[in-house]
């Protein structure tokens, strides 16, 4: 039996204008969880949503993004920047080390709201859902100049991910 060392800069890279997203361990490496580093670009809101299937934990390397990871009084369609718990909990900016767990079944979401693009550890468990996901959803983003809605839903059923609130883009406008 043998480890696995990933030395930085490696690992299989998807790259779109909203997702950067570099594979460090997956399924097929034995691995509990995917393990991904994630780059988010400013701009970028994932929208709220939830996992019945699967336990997530982010961790903040460098920048800031805005978290959540609860149950809100009242789900809005629309937005999630105004969730509160029913414990009084709000939208968190987390910056370096910060973490975030979200255990199966819990709404949550990130964004980043900063101008500088904000680097993260990401898990999934189990592997491979989110490694296909990542995979396919980049198809999408790639395959040309609008994205189809139709085939993104198709894609979030088929991978657990089950949507409260749209997935954003909107990147600053250059100065």
């Amino acid at each position: 039996m043998k480890g696995l060392i990933v030395p930085p800069g490696q690992g299989k890279r998807l790259l779109t204008k909203a997702q950067d997203v570099t594979f460090k361990v997956t399924g097929a490496d034995g691995g509990f969880a995917s393990t991904f580093e994630v780059v988010v670009p400013p701009g970028f809101n994932v929208g709220a949503h939830v996992h019945e299937h699967s336990t997530e934990f982010f961790y903040v390397l460098e920048g800031e993004l805005d978290v959540f990871a609860f149950e809100p009084v009242e789900r809005t369609p629309d937005d999630w920047a105004d969730w509160k718990s029913p414990d009084g909990e709000q939208i968190l900016r987390a910056g370096p080390g910060s973490c975030m767990f979200v255990p199966t079944g819990t709404p949550h979401a990130f964004t980043n709201a900063t101008e500088n693009p904000v680097r993260m550890l990401f898990q999934a468990s189990p592997p491979p859902d989110h490694e296909r996901y990542f995979e396919e959803i980049c198809e999408i983003f790639s395959a040309g100049t609008t994205v189809d809605s139709g085939a993104v839903q198709r894609l979030r059923d088929r991978y657990d991910v089950h949507q409260i609130t749209p997935l954003r883009f909107e990147p600053p406008a250059p100065q």
